[in-house]
């Protein structure tokens, strides 16, 4: 088994399982990655996901190369087109495939080509302090294909993401949290407690206010403000009629914690 996941306390945790091919993803393995998403996202119990590779030296270093000629020539570059617009990506998540709720990347060492991408399409990134991240597409001859040339840009400053991307080179965790490609540094030692910690804080909030302020900052990202404002209350409103929100409120009164139906 090469992908591994546990739940506890409604805490998804999945371990990409290759260390000796620095996590490096066969199609076999991201097809476990897709089973994986489809039940995170079906299952109302499991609130948040936390993905991460084995081991200390790499997050993921891409898609396995050795498979990457035979996918090529396994079918018609329109065969290929239409496989990317109707199929879920490299590691299920990069394309096509939304679960709905936050996913934390814990990055622990390389994270690059597929990797990255796979990171960059998480809600939330942090790392340890040997990661780094990059796209070196370009020194092979191709170009990220699973929206790196898409997200990067659109997560980091402009300049420092095209030179990631034309080059290929890498930047190293100081530098990823300086520009906003991870929110926070930690300890090596310290990685997935961090991640816990902050899954932790999420699970403790309303499920549907989760998942509907995500959906609207996401869906908001390209609307105008005033577009904007107005989807906003679109995700709003629904939410006020929900009793978790009464709850939420009874709570505040009686300073307890609140025990949400994600109703």
């Amino acid at each position: 088994m090469t992908i591994r996941s546990e739940t506890c306390d409604g805490i998804l945790l999945v371990t990409i399982d290759r260390p000796d091919a620095r996590n490096a993803l066969s199609l076999a393995m991201t097809q476990q990655l897709i089973a994986i998403w489809e039940a995170f996202r079906d299952d109302p119990a499991c609130r948040v996901a936390i993905l991460t590779g084995a081991g200390n030296r790499s997050f993921c270093a891409g898609a396995d190369l050795k498979e990457v000629g035979k996918f090529y020539s396994s079918m018609t570059a329109e065969q290929r087109r239409e496989k990317a617009r109707t199929q879920p990506g490299l590691g299920g998540i990069t394309r096509n495939l939304d679960p709905g709720k936050p996913i934390i990347a814990a990055v622990n060492g390389h994270c690059l080509a597929g990797g990255l991408e796979m990171a960059l399409a998480c809600d939330i990134r942090i790392a340890s302090e040997n990661a780094s991240f990059g796209l070196p597409e370009v020194r092979w001859g191709l170009m990220p294909g699973a929206g790196g040339s898409q997200r990067l840009p659109r997560a980091i400053p402009l300049t420092v993401a095209m030179e990631m991307l034309l080059t290929g080179d890498a930047i190293d965790a100081t530098t990823a949290v300086a520009c906003g490609l991870v929110s926070r540094v930690v300890e090596q030692g310290q990685l997935l407690d961090e991640a816990f910690a902050l899954a932790r804080r999420i699970v403790r909030a309303a499920p549907l206010s989760v998942q509907a302020v995500r959906a609207a900052a996401y869906e908001g990202l390209e609307m105008s403000l005033e577009e904007g404002l107005e989807l906003e209350q679109e995700f709003a409103e629904p939410l006020r009629q929900s009793s978790d929100v009464q709850e939420g409120l009874k709570a505040f009164v009686e300073k307890r914690d609140p025990d949400w139906k994600g109703k």
